[in-house]
């Protein structure tokens, strides 16, 4: 599908425009040995809770969440230095960007595109985020499931860009590194991508993402 016939550009932000697992790397001689598996943990907890307070109609902002899931991260990880915890989220505050990220944007802004951030991010983790990359004059909307307190992969989330932009889904490119993530987008009726940073397997075989790329840069081409 040519990149001509998609004009807006929908992006996930934790995972696929920032790096979720740079806290820790920073941090990681004094975590200690375990400081992957406290990583990996730390987000899993993070989207579990998104997910169930959806499921039971309930919220509680990202942030919120971030701070909770590495509490019950460090609890099950004793080798890691417990000190480190506000390191950690101060760390995660400013997440790196990935090295793709400013100029796929700057190619995507030249060719006429609007650019857009929907995440599970509070307004100013997003903010702080975004500002840390330098990106933010790349973006034309950040939008965050805040507005309505509802976790993605609910529909509800997706509607926000629809609402935003007044487009039909098909008119949506959404990429995003959560496979999950993908296959609510391709639900909803966005072309989804799944950036797959990680090189993941593939799941959600009924709800098949429009492309797999191992980072932004394929979306020049697509």
């Amino acid at each position: 599908m040519s990149h001509s016939q998609h004009s807006i550009y929908v992006f996930d932000a934790y995972g696929t425009l920032f790096d979720v697992h740079a806290a820790v790397r920073k941090h990681a001689t004094a975590v200690g040995p375990d400081a992957q598996f406290l990583s990996e943990l730390w987000r899993a907890k993070q989207l579990e809770y998104s997910w169930m307070l959806t499921l039971m109609g309930r919220y509680r902002d990202f942030w919120a969440l971030t701070e909770e899931a590495l509490d019950y991260a460090l609890a099950r990880v004793p080798s890691a230095d417990h000190s480190l915890r506000d390191k950690l989220l101060g760390a995660y505050w400013s997440c790196d960007c990935y090295a793709d990220v400013p100029e796929v944007f700057q190619q995507l802004k030249q060719r006429g595109a609007r650019l857009a951030v929907l995440s599970n991010g509070s307004p100013k983790m997003l903010q702080a985020a975004i500002a840390n990359a330098g990106i933010g004059d790349s973006l034309d909307e950040v939008i965050s499931v805040d507005e309505i307190r509802i976790y993605k992969p609910d529909p509800r989330v997706y509607d926000l860009v629809t609402t935003r932009f007044r487009a039909f889904p098909e008119a949506i490119s959404f990429q995003s590194s959560n496979r999950w993530d993908a296959a609510g987008a391709s639900a909803y009726g966005f072309r989804s991508v799944w950036i797959n940073r990680n090189g993941m397997p593939e799941e959600y075989n009924d709800i098949r993402p429009a492309a797999v790329l191992p980072n932004l840069t394929g979306l020049l081409t697509l």
